[in-house]
C-alpha cells in the first residue's frame, strides 16, 4: 500500500456535515450576507440562517461574527471557507467531466454500395432536411452484417423475393426489373439483341460465387426468348456502380437494375435499346434490429424510405 494511502486509512473516520449546509455556508462566507446567499440559493434568509446555526452546532464553533447589519468570518470560519470553497469547486469540475453528454440522435444502417450510391444518397438530403438533429450513418458493403453485433438500426437487404418475405418486414421497398442499358451513342448501333455481339459486356466480378458474368441477364434473356449471351469483350468491375459509370461513359452495355438506375434513364444518360425489362424476382427489403425498433428516428427513417420508394414507383 502506498504510504499516503496507509496514512489515510489509519485516520479515524470523521463525519462530514451535509452538503446542503456546506453550500449555504460557502455562499454566505463568500457574500458575507445571509440575505444575498439566500437569493443565490433560492432559499429564504431564515432558512440560510438556520442552516448556518446547524453547521456551527455540529462543529462546536462559531463560523461567523454577527455584527450590526454585517457578518465577519471567525478564524474557524476562514479555515472552513478555504476548505469548503476548494472542495465544492473540485466537485463541480469533476461532475462536469464525468456527466454523460446527451445521447446523439442517430440512425445507423447497412446496405449495398449500389443501393447507397445510386438510390439512397441522391435522396438523403430530403430526410436530413426534415430531420436536421438526426445523424445518419451508412455502412455500404456487400457483406451481410449482423445488425445486433454491429449495433445497427436497420438494413436494406437485396435478396430474392421469398428470402425477403422471410425477413418478416412486409413487402419490398421495390421489386427489381432488369434490362440492358447503355449510353445513347452506343444504342444507335443496337437494332436487335443480336447486335450485342459487337459490344462490350460491363459486369461485376462474380468469381467468388462461381457465377457466370451474365447471371444478372438471365431474366431478360428468358423474356426475349434468347439463349446464351455472346458479346465482343467483357469488362469486369468490383462494384456495380463502376460498371454503370462505364456504361454512361459509352464503354459498353450493362444490365440495368430498375428502379436503382431510373434517374439515369430519366435524365437520358442511359437508354434501353430493346424496350421493357424483365422482373428479376429480387427486391430491396428493410430489416429492423431490436435496437432500431426502439429508435423513434430509425422508425421515421423507415417510413421515409417507404414513401420515397412509393414515389419512385
Amino acid at each position: 500500500m502506498h504510504p499516503e494511502n496507509a496514512k489515510a486509512a489509519s485516520r479515524p473516520a470523521v463525519e462530514l456535515p451535509p452538503l446542503d449546509l456546506l453550500r449555504s455556508f460557502e455562499a454566505a462566507a463568500r457574500t458575507l450576507s445571509f440575505t444575498r446567499a439566500a437569493d443565490e440559493l433560492a432559499l429564504t434568509q431564515s432558512a440560510v440562517s438556520r442552516q448556518i446555526q446547524q453547521l456551527e452546532a455540529s462543529l462546536g464553533v462559531l463560523l461567523f461574527e454577527r455584527r450590526h447589519r454585517a457578518l465577519a468570518l471567525t478564524e474557524a470560519g476562514l479555515v472552513m471557507q478555504r476548505a469548503v470553497s476548494d472542495s465544492l469547486e473540485r466537485l463541480r469540475d469533476a461532475t462536469a467531466r464525468v456527466r454523460a453528454a446527451p445521447a446523439a440522435r442517430q440512425v445507423a444502417l447497412t446496405c449495398t454500395p449500389g443501393f447507397a450510391s445510386l438510390w439512397l444518397i441522391p435522396r438523403l438530403t430530403r430526410f436530413t432536411a426534415a430531420h436536421p438533429q438526426v445523424d445518419v450513418r451508412v455502412s455500404a458493403t456487400l457483406d451481410v452484417l449482423d445488425l445486433e453485433r454491429a449495433r445497427l438500426d436497420l438494413a436494406v437487404r437485396f435478396v430474392r423475393i421469398e428470402q425477403g418475405l422471410a425477413l418478416g418486414t412486409g413487402p419490398a421497398l421495390f421489386e427489381e426489373a432488369v434490362m440492358p442499358l447503355c449510353a445513347p451513342v452506343v444504342a444507335q448501333a443496337l437494332r436487335r439483341p443480336a447486335d450485342l455481339a459487337g459490344q462490350a459486356l460491363l459486369t461485376i466480378d462474380n468469381h467468388k460465387h462461381g457465377e457466370a458474368a451474365t447471371i444478372d441477364w438471365e431474366p431478360w434473356l428468358r423474356l426475349m426468348g434468347l439463349g446464351e449471351l455472346h458479346m465482343k469483350s467483357t469488362l469486369r468491375f468490383s462494384h456495380y456502380t463502376d460498371a454503370v459509370a462505364a456504361a454512361v461513359a459509352g464503354q459498353g452495355v450493362v444490365i440495368g437494375r430498375l428502379p436503382l438506375l431510373r434517374d439515369l434513364v430519366r435524365d437520358g444518360r442511359l437508354v434501353s435499346p430493346f424496350g421493357d425489362g424483365a422482373v428479376s424476382q429480387r427486391g430491396q427489403f428493410v430489416e429492423l434490429s431490436r435496437r432500431g425498433q426502439r429508435n423513434a428516428d430509425a422508425l421515421d427513417f423507415v417510413r421515409w424510405l417507404r414513401a420515397e420508394a412509393e414515389q419512385a414507383r
